[in-house]
């Protein structure tokens, strides 16, 4: 699988879990509203994409030190 192709399907994977965790019960609109209202909604989503951006990076990282590692593994097979 190609780095692009696995980028992109993570990147996926994370907006389709961000979709289904948002899809949630109107039950819970007033803890939202409150929220909303103390102007404390901002602070929340700001932090929400805080730590996603990380994770995004986290996972961007991971997969370039993995993509160094296989490479150096072929050039090791080719070698031997």
């Amino acid at each position: 699988m190609n780095h692009n192709t696995k980028l992109r399907n993570t990147l996926l994977l994370f907006f389709i879990l961000s979709m289904s965790a948002s899809a949630q019960p109107t039950d819970q609109v007033e803890m939202a509203d409150a929220l909303h209202a103390n102007g404390k909604i901002i602070v929340v989503v700001i932090v929400l994409a805080i730590i996603f951006t990380g994770i995004i990076a986290l996972l961007i990282n991971i997969d370039r030190k993995v993509k160094k590692l296989e490479k150096k593994l072929e050039e090791k097979n080719i070698n031997s």
